[in-house]
Order: structure tokens, then sequence, then C-alpha cells
């Protein structure tokens, strides 16, 4: 049976069963043998005085040694079996069948789609370092306590681990929580910090549209106590200049502010501790009509019904100064200090942005709630426009939006959470959704047919033929060293059709090309791969020669 078990290991596993089982039958069998034995001994050894000739108490012995042996020939072989299945088990499974995929809500980047990515990235962090912001990074998971309560009734997408040694972790959710925490722990009250880095929600996802499990997170922060909406309207202007920067089509930026919402909620009768939970609601209006939303408040959130109908009266409205004006003059708003201060806050952030040439590209919205519970006063995020149909008569419908693409705000009492004496740092930044401007760039490229290159190699160093791949590493060596992106074929003797066909294939812009008598004159040809212009360079100009051609 143990030489059985060794050739396989599904036949071992099903060995152990059935020999443990045995095993306890039998222990179950002697324990209940061993029990009745005195009495039968005692028989035996009446008989034995009777008889005096020894037969039955030596008969005796001989079946307790028996299956003494037996168990004990058992203890040995579970043993041996267990020795092997601990092996096994170490043992990786041969021959496994399992179906290669990345796991839901996540993907792998090809080169083309990692040479995008890191153009917008870059992009993105030029604009922050324009506007001062300093790098920090973070660890991808925190203490669980860091990050509960934070999130309000997205608190469920946060990602648990496993106990790995006595601290219970989650892997962060966003990269807000983070900074605050580090703010606290380095006793930091001013920063403007940038941080790019992946995030992770068990959230349903969406690839088509960029809604993934694991994705990155582009954000900036401004901390510290400053004059009000001044950091506020720069983190607008941010949002603005990198979209402008990307090209990435037309948008709107969103603004409202909490302050607001709660005054406005209060000024319709909703009890204050259901505050948060009508403000996730009203967050949903972006993808649902206000049937929806008003049906949740009622069914759901067990709001009254005439409540419910007071905040669609204002959450429908849209505008700009005007439309501050008109709230700030409503008698139910102005007997709430709350709403009155988020007003005055929103005329003056209007005024900020205005001064900034940003009055054509933001919206005062009542709908907009962001609904996480660290929000304490202004909150905007920015939406892509839909391209606009063309109807049968020509006419164009509206532009609808697509999606977000970037959003944040004011979160003054974040930092005070984890300080131990409760020391506020007052913060507002904004987060750029980086995924789904992927998306849509990417999308675009396919549409217009474009090949992106994958790597930056500025110069291919080519060979006429045999013998000459030494003096292609010495050539090559002195470009590197002067900074020059080179390249050359891994082969010893490549065909020179071959290495020019891989210039053109991989977009590389100039090629050096060189044989024995080039080498004789101290000369290289310098070949324009696209127009396939060629002209004699000398080989201690080469490198000067590529960088004019390069900069022109």
């Amino acid at each position: 049976m143990l030489r059985s078990a060794v050739l396989s290991v599904r036949f071992a596993k099903k060995s152990f069963k059935q020999t443990a089982a045995t095993y306890c039958f039998c222990r179950h069998r002697s324990l209940a043998t061993q029990q009745q034995r005195p009495s039968s001994k005692v028989e035996i050894a009446n008989n034995n005085n009777d008889t005096d000739d020894g037969v039955g108490s030596g008969g005796s012995g001989t079946v307790i040694s028996h299956r003494q042996l037996e168990l004990d020939k058992i203890d040995e072989e579970v043993a041996k079996l267990l020795a092997l299945k601990a092996k096994l088990g170490d043992e990786p499974a041969q021959n496994q069948k399992f179906t290669l995929k990345t796991p839901k809500g996540t993907r792998d980047y090809a080169p083309q789609q990692m040479m995008l990515r890191q153009n917008v990235l870059d992009r993105i962090v030029a604009v922050f370092k324009k506007h001062g912001g300093e790098a920090i990074d973070t660890p991808v998971f925190e203490l669980k306590e860091v990050l509960t309560g934070k999130y309000g009734e997205d608190s469920k997408l946060i990602y648990d681990l496993k106990d790995q040694g006595g601290e219970i972790l989650s892997l962060r959710y966003d990269l807000t929580v983070p900074l605050a925490r580090y703010l606290a722990m380095s006793k930091i009250s001013s920063i403007k910090r940038y941080h790019i880095a992946k995030v992770y929600r068990r959230d349903n996802p969406a690839m088509t549209r960029g809604r993934y499990r694991e994705f990155y997170q582009c954000d900036f922060d401004i901390a510290g106590s400053y004059d009000p909406m001044l950091p506020d309207a720069e983190c607008v202007k941010i949002v603005s200049e990198i979209l402008d920067t990307l090209d990435i089509g037309e948008y709107v930026i969103k603004l409202n502010h909490r302050q607001l919402l709660d005054g406005m909620f209060e000024a319709c009768g909703v009890p204050a501790d259901k505050f948060r939970s009508i403000c996730s609601a009203v967050d949903k209006l972006d993808k649902s009509p206000w049937a929806e939303v008003r049906r949740e408040m009622i069914e759901e959130k067990g709001l009254d019904a005439s409540t419910a109908d007071q905040i669609g009266e204002y959450v429908q409205l849209s505008g700009g100064t005007d439309l501050v004006e008109k709230l700030l003059a409503d008698p139910k708003l102005k007997a709430v200090n709350a709403a009155v201060k988020g007003l005055e806050g929103m005329q003056l952030l209007l005024k900020y942005c205005g001064a900034m040439g940003l009055s054509n590209k933001i919206s005062f919205d009542l709908s907009l709630a962001r609904g996480l519970d660290y929000y304490t006063g202004v909150i905007y995020e920015c939406v892509l426009k839909a391209e606009p149909k063309i109807l049968a008569n020509g006419a164009t419908e509206e532009q609808g939006t697509v999606g977000s693409v970037a959003g944040g705000g004011r979160y003054d009492n974040l930092v005070g959470m984890f300080d131990p004496k409760g020391k506020q740092v007052p913060c507002v930044g904004v987060s750029i959704g980086v995924e789904r401007i992927f998306s849509v760039l990417e999308a675009k490229a396919s549409a217009a047919g474009l090949k992106p290159r994958t790597n930056e190699v500025e110069v291919y160093v080519a060979s006429a033929h045999k013998g000459l791949h030494e003096k292609r590493l010495s050539i090559l060596n002195d470009l590197w060293n002067q900074g020059v992106k080179a390249e050359h074929s891994y082969k010893l003797n490549p065909k020179l059709l071959a290495q020019l066909q891989h210039c053109e294939e991989q977009q590389i812009p100039l090629a050096v090309v060189f044989g024995d008598s080039e080498l004789e004159k101290g000369i290289v040809k310098l070949r324009e791969v696209s127009s396939r212009k060629e002209e004699d360079i000398p080989l201690a100009e080469l490198a000067n020669e590529i960088k004019k051609r390069l900069r022109n």
C-alpha cells in the first residue's frame, strides 16, 4: 500500500483515509476486547488448575500479543503515511490544469499601453511640479483601523488582508487617508504634496469604462491653514490645466459645498443622523435619474416623501454666480447658518475661478455630493462631455457626460482623527482618475490607427558585413557615454537588410551604418530612416551630429 502511495498523490491520500479508518476501528475493537478480557483470564486460569497443562494460559497470551503486534503495525503504517502526506504536500502538483487569466477587475499592460500611460503620467507630474508639489509615498497596505470609518457606505469596498503576524491590515482604498495618517505621524502642518500610486477597491469593475479593482490615482493636496478658497481655487485650476495638456476633449468641473448640502438637508427636514446616508443617495444622481434616487431615499433610507420632494427641488439645480445669489435669497436656506456659510464660500470660489479664466469650464451643481464622509467644505468633480450626436435632420443633440475623470474637496478634520492631541491640519486636494483618461486616449489612438513607439531609442548601430560586432560595441559605448540612446543587434553577423527593417518597424529615427571601407577612412554613414538619406560623418563627430539632428 505504501509503495502505491509513493506512485500517486491521489492514491496516497485515499490509502491514508482508509488506513486511518481501519486504525480507528481496530483500536476501538481492541479497547472493547481488553475491557472484557479480565473475566476470560479468570476462567482460563481456573481451567488451568483443573487440567494443569498450561495450554489455556499460553493461548490467551498468544492472542493478546498477536493483537498488540497488529496495532503496532497499523501505528507504523499510519506514521509512514503521515510522513508521506507531509512530504507530498510540500511538493508542487504536477501537470496542474488551470485557466490563465488576470484576477477580476485587473489587467496587463502591453508596451504600447505603457508608453501611453507613462506619457500621461509625465504630463500630470509636470503640472503638479509647476504648482510647487513635492512627492511622497506610503505603504500599499495600512492598519485596518486607519481606514475604517472614513468612507461611509463605501467602506464595504475595502480589501481586508489575512492576519500575517498580529496586525489586522487592509489595502489602501485611496491616497487621502494615508496622507492624513502621514501628516499626523510626522507632525507636518503644511505641505503641497503629490502622490501617484495604485489603490484597491472591491467594486464591480467596468473595464471598458476604466473602472477597475486595482488602479492608479494621481493626487495633489495642499495642507495648512490659509485664507478661505485660495488653495481650493488652485486645485480647480490644476485639474483644468491637466485636462487641457492631455487634450482629452471637452469637460466641465462641477462645484458644490458640503456645508451647503448639510444646510439644505436641515432646511428640508432631514434628521441629522440621516445626513450622511442621504448624501450618499444624492451622490448617485450622476448615474441614476432623480426618480430612482427618490425611491432609495424613501424605501431604503426611511425618509419622508415630502422631505425627499423638497430635496429634489434643490439637487436638480445648476448654474453659476446667479444661482448662488438666488439661493442666498431663498427663505428656507437663509434660516440655516450652515447653508449660508456654504453659499458664501461658493460665491468666493466662483470669483477666484473667474479670475483664473475658468468661468466657462466650471458649473455650480447642487447634485454633486461626493459620498465620502471626510469632506467638510468645497467639493468638486470633473466629467468629460460626450460627443454630440448628429440627428436625422442635421441638428445635434445636447452634449451629455461620459464619466468622472477627477474629483476632490476640502477635508479639515481628517488629520485630527489620527493626532493623539486631536490637532487639526486643514487640507484640500484633487485626485485625477487616470484610468478613465487612459481608456479614452487608448480608444482615440485605436480609432485613428496610431501605433505609438514603445521605446526611446534614437539611433541604431548597424554593421554591413561579418566580423564587426566588436566595433559595434565600441561605437555604442561612445554613444552611451555621451547620453545618446542607442542599440544594436545581438547577433554576431546580422544581415544589413534585417537591421534596417528593424529600424523602420521600431520607428528609430537614425541609423549608423559602417563596413571596413568606412572604418579605413575614419567615417560612418548616418542614415535618416524615414527618408533613407545617408551622409558620411567622421567617427569622432558622430555623437554631436546625432544630437544636432535630433534637436532639429
